[in-house]
């Protein structure tokens, strides 16, 4: 299965993620993210308030990539990196 494109990152994401010490882990995940936006890893959620259509995936198990979709779904951007607690 061939998904989204995940558009390039930007400056504050990138930056984000070296801080967090996620980068290679982000990297995976996107390479994952454009095989299957869904894959069960990936814990991918559309988050509330739905009407916003702001989205997450699951970089590990305590940070979640926040994106939106571009395109007709065919791409995302990754908006940030959050820390992420349940």
């Amino acid at each position: 299965m061939t998904g989204p494109k995940v558009l390039p990152l930007g400056h504050k994401v990138v930056v984000k993620a070296q801080k967090l010490g996620v980068s290679q882990k982000l990297d995976k995940k996107i390479r994952l993210f454009e095989q299957n936006p869904f894959h069960r890893s990936l814990n991918t959620e559309l988050l509330e308030p739905k009407s916003v259509g702001i989205w997450s995936f699951r970089v590990d198990i305590k940070i979640r990539a926040i994106f939106i979709w571009r395109g007709d779904k065919k791409a995302i951007e990754i908006l940030n990196l959050t820390v992420h607690y349940r």
